[in-house]
């Protein structure tokens, strides 16, 4: 159970696994995620579902290597199992007609970014998608998200893809063209964050998908608190995505920090 299929690298430290799991990929939305862990007493590590194959019963993630749990994962080969995969978990996205969506992602923000944008797509909305990272290299599932979108505008950092810039330059240059319904964000705190401060100087309503550290994905633990609205909200649970402008993100950025 929970074999691995399939793996491919986007980057050298950019992996996605096509993973086997008929019942997650089943009952799974957009929006929902799973908890995965590899080896006896292993970390357990919260993963966005990328993408869902119901025919053939797997899931998609996709994985950056940026410690040793993570490093443990990327190793692992096509044939091999992960030794849990509890999910799907969380809230799922509010899939609806909205009118005109711009969908951010940042860096692997684009794999959790993927299943909304095509879902919103398939709800009639008008998608402008903003892939953003720091070099060309780091730009992932440019193809995929292309598919369901009615435009595609690539920034980075380096201008050494689309155009030279951050991913709020994107966001005011759709946002100065034409009537923006919604704004979904999903990538590095920092970027969500600049991105709820530009839409709330245009009162377009935002919604962002928190990547907050988690242990158990229940919770139970409380390691994955936030506030927004004045108020302690989990993100296993209560989330993972919420209103950008109520949500704390010093606060949360701050948290980030604990472990570095």
């Amino acid at each position: 159970m929970y074999r691995i299929l399939e793996k491919e690298y986007f980057s050298e430290k950019v992996v996605k696994f096509i993973v086997e799991a008929p019942l997650i990929a089943a009952s799974r939305r957009p929006g929902h995620f799973v908890i995965v862990r590899t080896g006896e007493g292993g970390e357990r590590i919260p993963l966005t579902i990328a993408d869902a194959d119901t025919a053939r019963g797997t899931i998609m993630l996709v994985v950056q290597d940026v410690g040793v749990s993570t490093h443990k994962i990327c190793a692992l080969e096509p044939g091999e199992s992960f030794t849990d995969l509890v999910g799907p978990l969380g809230k799922a996205t509010d899939i609806r007609r909205y009118g005109t969506v711009v969908c951010c992602g940042g860096g692997v923000g684009v794999a959790p970014l993927l299943p909304i944008v095509k879902a919103m797509k398939q709800a009639g909305n008008r998608v402008v998608s903003i892939l953003a990272a720091r070099n060309s290299s780091l730009i992932i599932l440019e193809k995929e998200v292309a598919e369901y979108s009615d435009e595609v505008i690539i920034m980075t950092d380096d201008g050494s893809a689309g155009t030279k810039g951050l991913v709020t330059a994107g966001v005011e240059s759709v946002i100065a063209r034409e009537k923006v319904d919604l704004v979904v964000a999903i990538g590095p705190a920092v970027m969500m964050k600049f991105v709820a401060k530009t839409t709330a100087e245009h009162d377009v309503p935002t919604m962002v998908s928190l990547n907050t550290i988690m242990v158990d994905g229940t919770g139970m633990c409380g390691a994955c608190r936030v506030t927004v609205d004045g108020r302690t909200r989990f993100v296993c649970i209560d989330g993972p995505e919420f209103d950008a402008h109520k949500v704390d993100f010093d606060e949360m950025i701050m948290r980030l920090k604990s472990y570095n």
